[in-house]
């Protein structure tokens, strides 16, 4: 079985098991001629259960039991990650919102908060705020800016949409009692931005990922917001991307 979808704009034509994986990626369905194929194989989804049960005993959780068509659209987007390095485009973790056509992309480590705070932008803008990507999203690194892309692999919660923005800033989230934002350097920046970034195991594949990330950090304003979970953070936090 296989189909195509367009997502960071490239045609990818994807070879899989399960029909779940294409109706995962329904909303990014094209026609054309596809600018590279991936393939999924029972290896892939076995190493996605490893990975998985790896990381759960790591984190001292409960082993999470997934289903092999579940697991496929993890290794379908592993696979996807890994051919765009060479199209100027990343996989990045974070939740990324777009107000009045321009995008925000906020991360942190886990449980920190990036989908609340991005809801909270929903509510204070109301239809001029829209998810691009909720968990995610592609960065593609151009002469002119950076883009960021919705995709399927949107978060627990489903959130995004199939557009692109040009991505105005990238902000570092952290649990505070009052709201307030900074900017900071690269340097600073650097550690949150890389640990966030897809990264591949292919040392040639890596290089391109360190000199797309150095990108990203010169075209792109970043900040650190301290925030709690009060309507008041999106409007520091915009306030401050936005003088």
């Amino acid at each position: 079985m296989n189909f195509t979808i367009r997502i960071a704009d490239l045609n990818i034509r994807v070879f899989h098991l399960y029909p779940q994986t294409r109706i995962f990626c329904l909303d990014y369905l094209v026609n054309d001629e596809p600018d590279f194929s991936i393939s999924v194989s029972r290896r892939d989804i076995d190493f996605e259960r490893e990975k998985s049960i790896i990381e759960d005993k790591k984190a001292g959780n409960s082993v999470r039991n997934f289903s092999d068509s579940y697991l496929e659209t993890l290794a379908v987007y592993r696979k996807i990650a890994n051919q765009v390095i060479d199209y100027n485009t990343i996989l990045f973790h974070g939740s990324a919102v777009a107000v009045d056509g321009v995008g925000y992309l906020f991360t942190a480590k886990s449980g920190t908060g990036k989908s609340t705070h991005t809801r909270l932008w929903r509510e204070y803008f109301g239809e001029s705020a829209i998810m691009v990507n909720d968990d995610k999203p592609l960065l593609k690194i151009t002469d002119r800016d950076v883009m960021v892309y919705g995709t399927p692999w949107d978060g627990k919660h489903h959130l995004s949409h199939n557009i692109s923005v040009p991505l105005k800033a990238i902000c570092i989230l952290e649990r505070a009692k009052i709201n307030h934002i900074e900017s900071i350097s690269s340097n600073i920046a650097l550690p949150m931005i890389l640990q966030q970034s897809y990264r591949p195991k292919n040392p040639l594949k890596m290089a391109k990922i360190l000199e797309l990330v150095d990108r990203i950090l010169n075209d792109v304003a970043h900040y650190k917001l301290g925030c709690n979970m009060d309507i008041e953070a999106a409007k520091v936090a915009y306030n401050m991307m936005n003088q």
